[in-house]
């Protein structure tokens, strides 16, 4: 973070800024005085535009009063939900790599963690439900799921998602899927469609939740802005953990994000379509590369190659930073099944991005 320079392709969000006019709704949104409390739930409106936007989008009807909680950021979404479900040790499966805040907060909750590493298949990342079954004990008590995948992009199909919701079924086990980076989804028929949610499959007596944010779409990341979907008795004990952990999101953020849902549409697709473009540029760069193996990915904006021989992820990333100031998130760091290989975020300018292709391609040729 200190050096100068540095092409830093390790971050996990845009380079664009926020819009302007979700900043000027912001704007509005303190000259109209929402500067108070609101409910720890969130503002009613903003709640009944997620529900909207929900059957726009899903054709997914949810009850805004009651399954549906604003959180301050994703993050902080899903740390409230997993502290809601999870007692001191229970166990919750995690299928990684995957953003490592999950397990984290598993394990803050004196919980335990318990990895299933996403098999590669081919061009393309499945699941190991043999694996699942395996691992799978009394004491488990939930199961966490990215889609899209954050650092791999893979997307579950719906009958990935099926089988997941019928295996927690089976064995009364909570479904909490992160899905963050649903807009960002490049194998619908036309961009800015989202990536299927498991809400698509589920009854409202299921167990499950999804975790959302403002963060990826909107390029919101510094808003801390993010919601819940849940089961009524898991979206009341998290409105009630709200007031121990935020009170509730800002309330003229959340005004801002009302914008967002009903005027983004067109930002969302020209985004998407310019994220396909660096996706392909930088895919077929890393392809060129002797040793790089690179799963296609159909949504978010990460690769994760896969370097021949490559048995320290971090100590690579630490070289190829201090010599070539190419900045990439070592495999490892996103838990099992992540070493051997780097995250690449292709959500920047492409002339940084062709910078960094240079630079990690003579790095490779020089090791």
């Amino acid at each position: 973070m200190s050096m100068d320079g540095v092409l830093r392709l390790y971050f996990g969000e845009s380079n664009l800024p926020t819009p302007d006019y979700i900043k000027r709704a912001a704007a509005r949104a303190l000259e109209d005085g929402y500067t108070y409390y609101t409910e720890n739930a969130g503002l009613p409106s903003l709640r009944q535009a997620l529900a909207s936007h929900y059957v726009r989008l899903h054709r997914v009807e949810l009850d805004p009063a009651g399954e549906i909680v604003i959180a301050a950021s994703g993050v902080q979404a899903l740390s409230v939900a997993i502290r809601a479900l999870l007692d001191p040790g229970d166990e919750a499966l995690v299928l990684t790599p995957a953003w490592p805040n999950g397990s984290a907060i598993v394990a803050m909750s004196n919980a335990v963690p318990v990895e299933i590493p996403h098999p590669l298949l081919g061009e393309r990342y499945g699941i190991d439900f043999a694996a699942l079954e395996a691992a799978a004990t009394p004491r488990t008590r939930l199961l966490i799921y990215t889609s899209p995948s954050n650092p791999l992009g893979w997307v579950a199909t719906e009958e990935e998602q099926r089988r997941l919701l019928d295996f927690c079924r089976e064995r009364g086990l909570w479904l909490l899927a992160d899905e963050v980076y649903e807009r960002l989804f490049y194998a619908g028929e036309k961009p800015g469609l989202p990536a299927p949610s498991s809400l698509r499959l589920t009854t409202r007596q299921d167990a499950v939740a999804v975790v959302q944010s403002f963060s990826k779409a909107y390029c919101m990341t510094g808003w801390r802005l993010g919601w819940l979907v849940a089961r009524r008795d898991l979206a009341a004990r998290v409105s009630d953990l709200n007031e121990f952990m935020v009170s509730h999101a800002a309330s003229f953020t959340q005004k801002a994000a009302e914008t967002a849902l009903r005027d983004g549409e067109e930002e969302v697709s020209r985004m998407v379509d310019r994220l396909r473009a660096n996706r392909d540029f930088c895919r077929s760069a890393l392809k060129s590369m002797p040793g790089v193996t690179v799963p296609e990915p159909d949504g978010a904006f990460y690769l994760f190659p896969r370097l021949e021989g490559l048995t320290g992820s971090f100590e690579f990333c630490r070289r190829l930073l201090m010599e070539t100031k190419v900045g990439l998130a070592p495999g490892v760091a996103f838990g099992a099944g992540g070493e051997g290989s780097v995250r690449l975020c292709y959500a920047a300018e492409r002339r940084i991005l062709e910078e960094a292709m240079d630079r990690l391609a003579g790095f490779l040729r020089r090791a």
